[in-house]
């Protein structure tokens, strides 16, 4: 069995019609009849049930049509990703990142990236989880690395999981609270609290109804912030104290003070997302360089 086989039984079964598929892969209508003779003696089934003007998929065709077309697209994402590779890759890829919760992500994926891809430039894009769906699905991103979103938010996306981080609670270094080895959810909801706006992180809401909802109070929101530099600015200045995960340290330093949180709530999913349908051999390889980041982080 050959690829050719495949590509000359897909055109069949699609087009329906012997005559119409020989002439869309410009080869003679004996000739593709004659492969699909082949096909079928090679798997020892019948593929089509014929007529005299049609030809009509079998049970075991249909299910052999989705295979095929699987093998096929494989191929093709093996040939061009290894010629994209061989190039060196050009042109440039569209990254959407949540800047601090994938700190400890993103540099070691962009470097073992620009190793195989050192001609591709790699445009970074600082998004909220929303601004991040909405460019996948729109084209503007090719792949995003960010926390998981929502079921209802990845339809028609893909998303993996690459790593989990602890939940803490960010306070400035003075606070009274800084002091401590641990906080618990009582002494947190008696602070005025600072948290990410529900319309561009409604994945942050949800993470904070999931640690609240054994409470029997529930903390008072002093403040909303679009992104995490203002997020950790508000905090310092005494705006309030913020339930984030441990990652905010990369981006904050020694500004705030981050204190478990005790029970520890459950940690932060973070991962990369993609379209369902086919990206492109330079994306994939993006994929699979954030995929050893993972190993490297286990």
């Amino acid at each position: 069995m050959e690829l050719r086989h495949l590509r000359y039984f897909i055109a069949a079964a699609e087009e329906e019609n012997v005559s119409r598929a020989a002439l869309k892969l410009h080869v003679s209508q004996p000739a593709l009849s004659r492969q699909i003779r082949d096909l079928e003696d090679e798997l020892r089934f019948p593929l089509f049930q014929r007529t005299a003007k049609s030809v009509q998929l079998t049970d075991a065709g249909r299910a052999f049509l989705g295979e095929a077309r699987d093998v096929l697209k494989r191929a093709d994402d093996a040939i061009d990703r290894a010629r994209a590779i061989a190039d060196g890759g050009r042109g440039e890829l569209h990254v959407g990142y949540a800047p601090s919760p994938t700190a400890r992500i993103l540099p070691t994926t962009l470097r073992a990236f620009q190793a195989q891809m050192s001609k591709v430039r790699v445009r970074l894009h600082d998004l909220s989880s929303e601004e991040m769906i909405t460019g996948l699905r729109d084209g503007e991103i090719e792949v995003a690395i960010l926390v998981r979103p929502t079921r209802a938010m990845l339809r028609g996306l893909r998303f993996e999981e690459l790593a989990r981080d602890p939940i803490c609670l960010a306070v400035p270094p003075k606070h009274p609270l800084a002091r401590h080895r641990t906080v618990s959810l009582a002494e947190v909801v008696r602070e005025p609290l600072v948290v990410f706006s529900r319309k561009d992180y409604p994945d942050y809401h949800e993470l904070l109804d999931d640690i609240f909802a054994g409470s029997k109070s529930r903390p008072r929101i002093a403040e909303e912030c679009d992104s995490s530099t203002s997020l950790i600015t508000a905090v310092e200045s005494g705006a309030g104290v913020a339930i984030v995960p441990t990652a905010l340290a990369c981006s904050a330093g020694p500004r705030l003070k981050l204190i478990p949180v005790s029970p520890a709530p459950t940690p932060v999913v973070l991962g990369v997302a993609w379209p369902e349908k086919a990206i492109s051999a330079v994306a994939q390889t993006f994929l699979d360089c954030a995929r050893e980041s993972k190993a490297v982080g286990q």
